[in-house]
């Protein structure tokens, strides 16, 4: 029938408090496989991994919309064969997940899990340890839309901000541009904020944290991938680094009892930086209307380059 609704795979299934966002506009199905067969479009999160195979069970699909920033689990490279537009939701996360970023540089460098600890324990008073962020320098490996927000809190609170992003040469966010070597060695915090690439991979591995400054802190809101873990417990049981908030692991989620799951100076939250009420419904929301957009003739508001940017 022409006027037949478009019909929309959901690899999760879809939350009933966002029906609304389909309701007279598309049909929902999913998460079950079976029913790719009649899907025009696949709203996609992390949980399919989204290459040749999957597209051969979807013959009718073209468009694979991400809800969330990057295409981890699509491959590009099939999906163009297939004649599939690829597309995502870059602004979608970016207030939830700046605003996480924060959270983990503020607990960890207050130390709070072990006060929290000692709390519970009925204990009163503790070692002045925690640093106080006024007029410390908080880095950004990579300067998207994420870092620029964490870079102007950092601001907001005194501290002196700097970043390091190799596809940057001029920034309206309120943070110098320095070389990888002066981020690395100059931070008090370094926050990361770069995509998942073959160049990223393990970009913080033993000899980055070595250049960091005792005492450092490092937070991760971005790709687990980024950091070698092995070098970075190394690290913080040698005393070199002083704490870590991970909001991204690898693997995710990281094995029951992982020595980065009871360290006491390190806060793992199971990658939930943007699943706030209204982030989620922003990521469900923009991943719709790009679907529905591309199916109906229109550009999708974001097919990037998968291979550059930040986040």
């Amino acid at each position: 029938m022409a006027d037949a609704l478009p019909v929309l795979y959901f690899d999760r299934e879809l939350p009933g408090e966002y029906a609304d966002l389909v309701e007279g506009r598309a049909v929902a199905v999913g998460p079950d496989l079976a029913d790719l067969a009649d899907a025009q479009a696949v709203i996609a999160g992390s949980v399919v991994a989204w290459n040749a195979a999957a597209f051969a069970a979807g013959p009718k699909l073209k468009v694979i919309s991400r809800t969330g920033v990057g295409y981890d689990n699509v491959h590009v490279a099939d999906a163009h064969a297939a004649g599939i537009t690829v597309c995502y939701t870059p602004e979608a996360p970016t207030v939830s997940t700046a605003e996480h970023a924060v959270a983990l540089m503020l607990a960890i460098t207050k130390g709070l899990p072990a006060l929290q600890q000692r709390a519970a324990a009925g204990l009163s008073g503790a070692v002045p340890t925690s640093m106080e962020l006024d007029g410390q320098v908080l880095g950004l490996l990579g300067i998207g839309r994420i870092a620029k927000r964490v870079a102007v809190t950092g601001a907001a609170v005194g501290m002196r901000v700097i970043a390091h992003d190799p596809f940057v040469t001029t920034t309206d966010a309120p943070a110098a541009l320095v070389s990888l070597d002066e981020l690395l060695s100059t931070s008090h915090v370094l926050s990361l904020h770069a995509p998942a690439t073959p160049e990223t991979q393990h970009v913080i591995d033993a000899g980055a944290l070595g250049r960091m400054q005792p005492g450092a802190y490092l937070v991760n809101c971005a790709r687990g991938g980024l950091v070698d873990q092995d070098a970075l417990l190394a690290s913080l049981d040698a005393g070199h680094l002083a704490g870590a908030g991970l909001d991204v692991t690898d693997p995710e989620p990281l094995p029951v009892g992982h020595p980065l799951l009871v360290h006491p100076r390190v806060i793992v939250t199971p990658h939930v930086a943007s699943a706030t009420v209204a982030g989620r419904r922003r990521l469900y929301s923009q991943g719709i209307d790009n679907a529905l957009a591309v199916l109906a003739g229109r550009p999708a508001t974001t097919v990037p380059v998968p291979s550059t940017g930040s986040l």
